[in-house]
């Protein structure tokens, strides 16, 4: 699906024009790096070690998340024949499939008139337009993890302490990025009748899997779906609010925070993915790729939860020496 535009009117520059999914995504970065700085301050972390850190998590994350959606999920030979025969590469941003000239293709699609088929133009650099979607979080999470404890280690820093500073703020930063997703048109949900279902434009991606599968005829709305974006950006905000304002100050030991934000938020993904009908990495047949993922994440979130921290050991209170008597 092309991305919406969220179109913003500012003085003197006259109307300018975003990516929706680029805007909430950065707009979701933003606060969470604001957010990380200002409690830096309280646990006595420079608050310049933090911007650092943020602004590399956020480079080795957005590659990391890439990486996972071209070479897991599946979508590296799209990208790869995008590139050298866009042919091959299913045109499921065009209106319709069959055609006999480019206009019935819609957007910028082109119309091989001898096969009578609508195709993407080449695009060689397809892989790198990261406001078009197709970022997979936990790619995202496990590099820029790997960065982390790289740079604390570096800055003599524990890492566990800036684990939890950050954890609550990636998931307020998730609530503005699925909000994205949503405006998007990306990772959305399987049929349903309820009262929850929403419906994606004529074009989109939701609707040409809805055509290619039969399910409607050609300029015929689509049927409704799970929103799944906003079930994971609503569980996102509700999980910030239960670790940054009650699981917080009532942490046990370092780690203790960054433990609880991973075991609910692969709960809650491991719950969603169960709605979600996008295309996306399977494994053993009926287990999306960031299933598998999360339910690794849950048994290191328990270990950190539940381990012994040696710095708590450290920092608890001395026996009172016996009194002379």
């Amino acid at each position: 699906m092309k991305p919406l535009l969220a179109k913003f009117v500012l003085p003197l520059l006259g109307d300018i024009t975003f990516p929706s999914y680029f805007t909430f995504l950065t707009l979701g970065l933003l606060l969470a790096a604001i957010l990380t700085v200002r409690e830096s301050r309280k646990l006595d972390l420079d608050p310049d070690d933090i911007i650092d850190i943020n602004l590399y998590m956020t480079i080795f994350g957005v590659i990391g998340s890439r990486i996972l959606h071209v070479f897991v999920d599946g979508h590296l030979q799209d990208y790869v024949n995008l590139c050298i025969d866009p042919l091959k590469v299913p045109a499921i941003d065009a209106l319709v499939s069959r055609c006999n000239t480019a206009a019935e293709c819609g957007y910028d699609y082109l119309c091989d008139t001898a096969r009578h088929v609508c195709y993407p133009p080449r695009d060689c650099l397809a892989w790198a337009k990261l406001w078009r979607g197709g970022l997979v979080y936990y790619g995202g999470l496990i590099l820029a993890t790997a960065y982390a404890v790289y740079f604390t280690r570096k800055a003599k820093i524990r890492f566990l302490r800036v684990a939890d500073l950050a954890a609550p703020a990636i998931l307020l930063g998730l609530f503005f990025g699925r909000l994205g997703c949503y405006l998007n048109g990306c990772c959305y949900g399987k049929v349903t009748h309820s009262l929850l279902g929403v419906r994606f434009p004529i074009g989109s991606s939701p609707w040409r899997a809805q055509f290619e599968a039969h399910q409607i005829m050609a300029n015929q709305p689509m049927l409704p779906v799970h929103p799944t974006q906003l079930y994971e950006s609503l569980g996102c905000l509700l999980l910030f609010g239960v670790t940054y304002f009650i699981v917080r100050p009532r942490k046990r030991q370092e780690g203790f925070v960054a433990g609880a934000c991973l075991l609910l938020y692969a709960v809650l993904r491991t719950v969603v993915e169960i709605w979600r009908d996008d295309e996306r990495g399977v494994l053993f047949g009926f287990l999306s790729t960031s299933q598998i993922i999360s339910l690794g994440g849950i048994g290191l979130a328990l270990w950190l939860m539940w381990r012994k921290d040696p710095y708590a050991v450290a920092a608890s209170p001395l026996p009172a020496p016996p009194s002379d008597k």
